[in-house]
């Protein structure tokens, strides 16, 4: 009686459940699980639908539409997916046992990239491309971690001699010589936060988050990206766990030259936020400015900094994933994601850079030759010890500070 009173329990368990797998009973009372239940999609199908959509001679969808559904142009598409599918063999079309032909990678690649655009789940992909949800999941991994291996070392790198050289020259004409970018930090809400880490991942927000530290120009382009750190730090304690001074303290940056009302200065520096210390590679605003020179000043460094403020925006309208709350439960997941999301930023940033804005460098007569680090000597503990002080010297800062107050009301002045 006990074991028929269970059996009957575990029966209406189980049907209650939203599940594919049903549990019916024999003859012999004993529970028998049912096959999931298979869905034959046609790919090929699917494949040219997709195919004449959008990439035919003659395609359905114009190049705009194109470009405002895939956040990006057709060429740059193509590129990525001859890049991926060269690199990862999951994305190349194979027949399954019975001879079946399976899904392309353009439909893999398409539904991971419609995902990151649009933030949709992955029964959103089945009823168009012919993607199953387990597909379109693995999918979207696999192309962001194809997307990080292939292509961080480029568009995830920090700026090198011609980068500092352009970045330079910009700043100096928006009136902040030696500034290379903005710096400031954005928070990714985690919906699906295990239990044990909300604690640790609720801040100001009051709702789990993963912080992104970024590093943003003129143009929007991302020179530094830092994720993962939990979202109950402040600013001030991501900084002191990112690598953004690494090269800078090992010596191994590329130099910096400038000068501002007649000092000379050798380390480049950021616009930043009141949070952040009063370093000599920071410039931040003045909270209460009094008199016409420091009103202008803090009224110009704020307009400036907020390079940074609009790529998060950007960055958020172009993949909407980012944007709302992360249903992921692996850290390592959103990670790959966040980075393959600054990563197609830039690629975009890059394609769609207008030439003619650019300035007349000569860039072929930059020394880019930067030194290497050693495999056999470590660096001498004195001399970055004095590198590290130099970046943290406060006097500096402030004077630094004054000089480009002053650099700033002598511009206002002559127009």
């Amino acid at each position: 009686m006990v074991r028929t009173f269970f059996r009957k329990l575990l029966t209406y368990l189980s049907s209650s459940e939203d599940s594919d797998d049903d549990l019916n009973e024999d003859v012999e009372g004993q529970c028998i699980r049912k096959r999931r239940k298979f869905i034959r999609r046609d790919h090929i199908q699917g494949h040219e639908c997709l195919y004449r959509d959008y990439f035919a001679e003659n395609p359905v969808y114009s190049a705009n539409l194109f470009r405002r559904r895939f956040r990006m142009s057709r060429p740059l598409f193509l590129r990525i997916l001859n890049e991926v599918v060269a690199n990862e063999p999951y994305f190349v079309q194979r027949r399954d046992n019975a001879g079946r032909l399976g899904l392309s990678s353009m439909q893999k690649i398409i539904a991971s990239l419609r995902m990151l655009a649009y933030g949709v789940t992955t029964d959103f992909m089945d009823e168009y491309i012919d993607i199953g949800e387990s597909t379109a999941m693995e999918s979207l991994k696999k192309f962001c971690e194809t997307i990080v291996c292939i292509f961080s070392a480029e568009y995830l790198r920090s700026p090198n001699t011609n980068d500092i050289t352009r970045l330079l020259a910009i700043a100096d004409q928006r009136g902040f010589p030696g500034m290379l970018g903005s710096i400031d930090c954005m928070h990714w809400k985690w919906k699906n936060c295990p239990t044990v880490w909300k604690g640790m991942h609720i801040g100001h927000i009051r709702e789990p988050t993963i912080i992104l530290e970024a590093i943003a120009s003129y143009d929007l382009w991302i020179w530094h990206a830092f994720f993962g750190m939990p979202g109950s730090l402040s600013d001030i304690n991501v900084l002191e766990r990112s690598s953004i001074f690494t090269e800078l303290e090992q010596g191994r940056a590329p130099p910096v030259n400038y000068t501002v009302n007649g000092h000379d200065y050798t380390m480049g520096y950021y616009l930043a936020d009141g949070i952040y210390p009063k370093c000599q590679t920071f410039v931040k605003t003045i909270p209460s400015p009094r008199g016409d020179k420091n009103k202008h000043f803090a009224k110009a460094q704020e307009s400036a900094r907020k390079d940074v403020e609009r790529a998060f925006g950007v960055l958020q309208q172009r993949f909407a994933i980012i944007r709302g709350p992360s249903r992921m439960f692996k850290a390592k997941v959103l990670t790959n994601i966040m980075k393959t999301c600054v990563i197609l930023h830039n690629m975009i940033i890059e394609d769609e850079r207008d030439d003619d804005d650019n300035l007349n460098i000569e860039y072929d007569q930059l020394d880019d030759d930067l030194p290497e680090l050693s495999r056999t000597h470590t660096i001498e503990i004195m001399d970055f010890i004095q590198r590290r002080l130099h970046i943290r010297d406060s006097l500096a800062h402030h004077q630094l500070q004054e000089d480009l107050i002053e650099h700033q009301w002598l511009l206002f002045s002559q127009h």
